[in-house]
């Protein structure tokens, strides 16, 4: 099946963010549909989805830089489409669209609970780095 990458529509974002809860990306308080818009608004991220012949979104990637290093979140892929190589395009093209800003480094961060998806990155060349994670929420 052909996939075509392309940035994401603002009225996508529901569909997107659907999306996004069925591959159990979303955790805790995050408003998938909040991350959408603060990606789409900012021209240092943006929502990269990959639709099939028909218009579907199959796949998606939320990419963005902080002007040293890049990141990339919810990658995710329609539990139909498994196994068809739509994870790896749509990393590609986060990293293509990365590399186009000229960030030379892209990171991800795997929620403990879904640590299978690791063998599938390291095999896409990233590896496990040795940092501490600390975080502070300022509400």
């Amino acid at each position: 099946m052909q996939l075509f990458i392309r940035s994401a529509l603002s009225e996508e974002e529901i569909a997107v963010a659907a999306l996004w809860r069925a591959c159990d990306l979303v955790s805790g308080s995050k408003d998938p549909i909040a991350d959408f818009r603060f990606a789409k608004s900012s021209p240092g991220s943006d929502v990269l989805v990959g639709v099939d012949e028909a218009g579907e979104i199959r796949a998606t990637v939320m990419v963005g830089h902080d002007g040293h290093r890049g990141w990339l979140y919810y990658v995710a892929t329609d539990s139909t489409a498994r196994g068809e190589g739509f994870g790896r395009q749509m990393v590609a093209a986060a990293e293509d669209w990365l590399r186009q800003r000229r960030v030379e480094k892209a990171q991800l961060l795997v929620l403990q609970t879904n640590m299978q998806v690791i063998s599938f990155y390291e095999h896409l060349g990233f590896e496990v780095t040795p940092r501490v994670l600390m975080s502070k929420f300022l509400r």
